[in-house]
C-alpha cells in the first residue's frame, strides 16, 4: 500500500511511473526512488505495457528503473484559509494519507508534483507525523469550495459571509514566510472583536500601563463638517473620506456628534516611527486596508466567553446580564457577531484570546505582544517583497 511502501504509481501510455513518493515513507528513506522514475521491472517481472493495478507494491521489492531528471523544489509554507477533513472528502486519492487541518493552520508543502494533491506537514506536527499527508492543491480546493459554500469541513466563507472581500477573491492558501520584527520598528497590534467583549478596555489598559511603550493612533477629524449646512458638508466629507479609503490611506472611518473621524495609515506609521507599539481597536472591514499596507499588523481576535460566563461578568459589574446596556443589544447579538467575524475573517487572525477574565486576558495579550520581540512569526510573503 502507499502507507507501507511510501510510494504510488500511475500509467503514462505504456509506462508505469512513480507518481508520488510519500515523505517519511520507506521509499523516501531508501534514497533510491524519485517521483517520475519509470519502472521497468519489479522483482524481475517486466512491468512496461502492463496496467498499473498489476504492479505488486507489497513486501520486499527490487526495481529496475529509468531515473527521472526532475529536481525537487524547496518547501512552500502556506496558511490555510479553510477547514479540511479528508474523512468527508470523496475525492482524496488515499484517505488514510489525508491530512486534516483548520483555517489558520500553517502547512509546510513539500511536494506539488501532483497539482491536485499536495504533500504537507502541519506546522509543529513534523515529529508526530511520520508520513507527509495529502491536502487538496489550490486547483482541487477552489472548485469544491465553491460547490459547498455552507459546508463546515470544506469551506471558505465568500462574499455573503465576508463583505470585506472582493468578489473575485477566492482564497484557499496564502504563502507565508517567517519574519522577526526589528527592534526599532514594532508591528501594530490590531484588536478585533464584537462590541462588549472587552477589546477597548484591554487597549486602554495597555496604554495606561506602559505609556512609554504603547500608543494609539490619533484619529483624523474633519472639522469642515461643523460648518453650516451640515448635511451638505457631511456629504462632501464622506466623499473625501471615501477617496482616502479607496487610496488605502484610511484604515477605517466613522461619524460622532456630526464630526467625521478616520484612522489613517500615516497616523499608525507616525507611532511606529517613534519606536512605540501602536494599538488599535478595529472592525474586520478595516483589515483589508491594514493588511495591504506596509504596516505588517499583528491581528488578535478578542472572543466572548460562554454566555454563562459573560452573564456572570456583567452581573459582577452590576450590569444587566441579558442586555449590553450601552449598546442596547441582547447578548445573543454578541455571539452572532463573533461567529460572523470568525467565519468571514478568521483566516486573517494571528491569535485568539477568549476573554473569560480581564486580568487573564490582559496577561495573555502582553505575552503575545512580548513574543513578537523574541520569536519570528509567520507573515504573508507579499509583505516581505
Amino acid at each position: 500500500s502507499s502507507r507501507s511502501s511510501g510510494a504510488t504509481v500511475r500509467n503514462e501510455m505504456d509506462s508505469v511511473v512513480i507518481s508520488r513518493i510519500v515523505r517519511g515513507g520507506a521509499a523516501e528513506r531508501s534514497g533510491l526512488l524519485s517521483e517520475g522514475d519509470e519502472i521497468l521491472e519489479i522483482n524481475g517481472i517486466e512491468i512496461r505495457g502492463k496496467d498499473v493495478n498489476q504492479a505488486d507494491m507489497h513486501g520486499l521489492l527490487t526495481f529496475v528503473l529509468i531515473p527521472s531528471n526532475q529536481s525537487k523544489p524547496p518547501p512552500v509554507h502556506v496558511k490555510a484559509h479553510f477547514d479540511y477533513d479528508p474523512s468527508d472528502d470523496p475525492y482524496v486519492p488515499c484517505r488514510e494519507l489525508g491530512l486534516s487541518f483548520q483555517k489558520g493552520d500553517i502547512l509546510h508543502i513539500i511536494s506539488q508534483s501532483d497539482p491536485n494533491w499536495w504533500q504537507a506537514y502541519r506546522d509543529g506536527d513534523e515529529d508526530n507525523q511520520p508520513l507527509a499527508g495529502l491536502v487538496p492543491g489550490s486547483e482541487e480546493a477552489e472548485p469544491q469550495l465553491l460547490l459547498y459554500p455552507h459546508s463546515n469541513s470544506r469551506c471558505l466563507f465568500f462574499l455573503s459571509f465576508a463583505p470585506d472581500l472582493d468578489n473575485e477573491e477566492i482564497l484557499t492558501y496564502e504563502e507565508m514566510a517567517l519574519y522577526h520584527q526589528p527592534a526599532n520598528r514594532k508591528r501594530p497590534i490590531a484588536l478585533i472583536g464584537p462590541s462588549g467583549c472587552g477589546q477597548e478596555q484591554l487597549r486602554q489598559r495597555l496604554l495606561n500601563s506602559e505609556p512609554e511603550r504603547f500608543a494609539g493612533a490619533v484619529p483624523r477629524k474633519d472639522v469642515s463638517c461643523e460648518a453650516q449646512g451640515v448635511w451638505r458638508s457631511l456629504t462632501s466629507c464622506w466623499c473625501e473620506m471615501s477617496c482616502f479609503c479607496v487610496s488605502g490611506k484610511l484604515i477605517e472611518s466613522g461619524e460622532f456628534e456630526k464630526n467625521l473621524y478616520g484612522t489613517s495609515t500615516d497616523s499608525v506609521r507616525q507611532v511606529i516611527n517613534t519606536g512605540k507599539i501602536c494599538v488599535l481597536c478595529l472592525h474586520t472591514q478595516a483589515l483589508k486596508v491594514l493588511r495591504s499596507s506596509d504596516l505588517k499588523p499583528y491581528i488578535i481576535f478578542i472572543a466572548p466567553p460562554s454566555q454563562e460566563r459573560l452573564r456572570a461578568l456583567l452581573a459582577k459589574e452590576n450590569k444587566n446580564p441579558k442586555v449590553l446596556v450601552h449598546l442596547r443589544l441582547p447578548i445573543s447579538c454578541v455571539y452572532a457577531c463573533a461567529r460572523e467575524m470568525e467565519q468571514g475573517s478568521g483566516h486573517l487572525f494571528d491569535s485568539i484570546i477568549v476573554n473569560t477574565d480581564q486580568d487573564k486576558a490582559f496577561t495573555e495579550l502582553l505575552r503575545l505582544i512580548n513574543k513578537l520581540d523574541t520569536e519570528p512569526q509567520w507573515v504573508p510573503c507579499s509583505w516581505l517583497r
